[in-house]
């Protein structure tokens, strides 16, 4: 592992252990710090990464065992629920590695991040909303399809591909920008 690597690898370990001082705070803190490492990559010129998709994956089991911890606590069917989608992460990610192709990355969509946050939330917000099997099940369609088009998104159209994520933010910014010179 490269100085660039092992950087990106710190923080993204360090922003995952927030989720278990605040599930939900730390959760979203976890995610926006997992897309840091597309940053660090157009910022760092500390030797590069070598295969950003094998390092992110192996990246994501940090902040995902770290959800699992905290839903391990947790009871009845968001308990789970969790572990069962993450269980079918791992799996996708096993595939994806012993097939090197993203598109695999579709038939295994990583439900388990949108639960965690999503039960996390609730039981943040709004403590006493029960749970039931039939109301996860219901829940976890918009879910599903939510991150299925995310995963779609990334890896089948792989539409991100060709921007650093530097450059995404200064045209979101001129953008915006932009839009509030229209309102005068």
């Amino acid at each position: 592992m490269n100085t660039e690597e092992l950087i990106i690898a710190t923080v993204r370990v360090g922003g995952a252990v927030l989720v278990l001082r605040w599930a939900f705070a730390g959760s979203i803190a976890a995610i926006l710090i997992d897309f840091s490492d597309l940053f660090m990559m157009n910022l760092l010129d500390l030797g590069g990464v070598r295969n950003y998709q094998a390092l992110d994956k192996w990246l994501d089991l940090a902040y995902m065992l770290t959800f699992l911890w905290v839903a391990l606590r947790w009871s009845g069917p968001p308990r789970t629920i969790a572990v069962a989608l993450f269980a079918y992460r791992i799996v996708g990610v096993i595939t994806f590695e012993l097939v090197s192709d993203r598109f695999v990355l579709l038939f295994f969509p990583n439900v388990f991040e949108f639960w965690f946050v999503f039960v996390a939330g609730l039981r943040h917000y709004t403590p006493t909303y029960n749970l039931t099997w039939r109301r996860s099940l219901l829940w976890l369609i918009p879910l599903t399809a939510l991150k299925e088009f995310q995963e779609y998104a990334l890896h089948g159209a792989k539409w991100l591909d060709n921007y650093r994520a530097t450059d995404v933010v200064v045209t979101w910014w001129d953008w915006l920008v932009g839009l509030k010179w229209l309102g005068r």
